[in-house]
């Protein structure tokens, strides 16, 4: 084998840029797609696409099962599992064109998708650096988007110049991430673990702040990747092909911003890094509720999606905070979190569209407004035993 093949492969932190690679040949296909192919073959109205999300959102709910798995599978070989999985999911969604069927598929690419975010988040914080981490995730996120604007720039071709069915283009987004979580399986080597992680289920008192800005964020987050798209189609008419060329724009901007940001995390600290975020997502929200012009509802979905990307702060600080021991449990519980309220909110802001669109997203900028709060409570120097900005440095609970 080549020498520098070699070398590659035998780098951990390549296995997480190639799977960062490969996961949005299948999300952003299914994500992409999803409204239209609801709306055109399968009869959706808010109601069903606010239940389908929270059908979604079941498997995120339930990461926490992931530090169970871990007894019979190492983390690695999980994640990549998952990955696989999720593209089966996909792949499998255009051949289903029916609200059963949707739901079904749709639970299939999820367990696959939030059990390889869990596990990846962990392995992330496990591989990098804390000096490195805010970087090396926006590298992360920047090359995510770079396969984002191939999965684009192809679902717009094949769309709108080859007249290809939507079904098939989730064959072939699907298609090559099972192909390219293959390749990860048999090309790399088995990683052996920094520090083994515990194997059980536990809260700790010292990361709820933590606990709470994972919360805030998840439900936060449910409005942006529901009801934002969604106003595009229903509100402004815009077509799959309309949608995938504002997804190209983001994918753009996202590929030459996220490194920035992480830069600007590891220069700035998570305090200062999540008021900026989460004073623009405020004023975003509310412009969102009143927007009645296509092409500045667009540009609130870019700004929305960058200030997004400022969450790698939300993991860096739980990175500075935490015993090394508690990545992979703890990760799984963090997704837990982030999935409670997203587990009902679709279908209730779902039944809420239906009388008031701009009410969805004044909540958002109040929901937004109280992750503010939360994050103005994280010190200048995060660390064990001083996790929150008004604590004396105290001894770390036994394990």
């Amino acid at each position: 084998m080549n020498t520098r093949i070699r070398s590659f492969l035998n780098r951990p932190e390549m296995l997480l840029f190639v799977l960062a690679a490969a996961m949005p040949l299948a999300f952003r296909v299914w994500s992409s797609l999803l409204n239209n192919f609801a709306v055109e073959q399968a009869g959706f109205t808010g109601v069903e696409i606010g239940i389908l999300q929270s059908l979604r959102e079941i498997p995120g709910f339930l990461s926490f099962a992931v530090v169970f798995m871990l007894i019979f599978i190492r983390e690695q070989s999980l994640m990549i599992l998952a990955l696989i999985v999720m593209g089966i999911g996909t792949l499998l969604t255009g051949y289903f064109p029916s609200i059963v069927g949707l739901y079904i598929t749709t639970v299939i690419m999820s367990v696959g998708f939030h059990y390889y975010e869990a596990i990846n988040q962990s392995l992330s914080l496990q591989w990098f650096s804390k000096e490195t981490a805010p970087e090396k995730m926006g590298k992360m996120i920047a090359i995510g988007s770079f396969t984002s604007l191939i999965a684009f720039a192809l679902i717009y071709a094949a769309l709108s110049w080859f007249s290809l069915e939507m079904r098939t283009v989730y064959l072939l987004g699907g298609g090559a991430t099972v192909l390219s979580g293959l390749m990860c399986w048999y090309g790399f080597p088995t990683f052996p673990e920094a520090v083994e992680q515990r194997k059980r289920l536990f809260l700790r008192k010292r990361y709820w702040l933590f606990y709470a800005l994972t919360f805030m964020s998840g439900a936060r987050r449910q409005i942006f990747v529901v009801f934002a798209a969604f106003l595009m189609v229903e509100k402004f008419g815009f077509d799959a092909s309309a949608m995938a060329l504002m997804f190209l724009a983001n994918g753009v901007l996202s590929m030459y911003f996220a490194p920035l940001i992480g830069r600007l995390i590891a220069r700035y600290g998570e305090r200062k890094s999540l008021t900026l975020e989460y004073v623009g997502l405020v004023l975003v929200f509310v412009a969102y509720a009143f927007v009645d012009t296509a092409w500045i509802a667009v540009g609130l979905y870019i700004i929305d999606h960058l200030l997004f990307s400022m969450a790698i702060a939300i993991k860096t600080y739980f990175q500075k905070i935490a015993d090394p021991r508690d990545m992979a449990p703890t990760a799984g519980i963090a997704f837990t979190i982030n999935h409670i309220a997203a587990v009902f909110l679709p279908a209730v802001y779902g039944v809420l569209w239906l009388y008031s669109p701009p009410a969805v997203f004044l909540t958002g900028a109040a929901l937004a407004f109280g992750s503010l709060v939360l994050a103005r409570l994280i010190p200048e120097n995060p660390k064990a035993g001083q996790e929150t900005r008004w604590q004396r440095p105290l001894a770390t609970e036994a394990g």
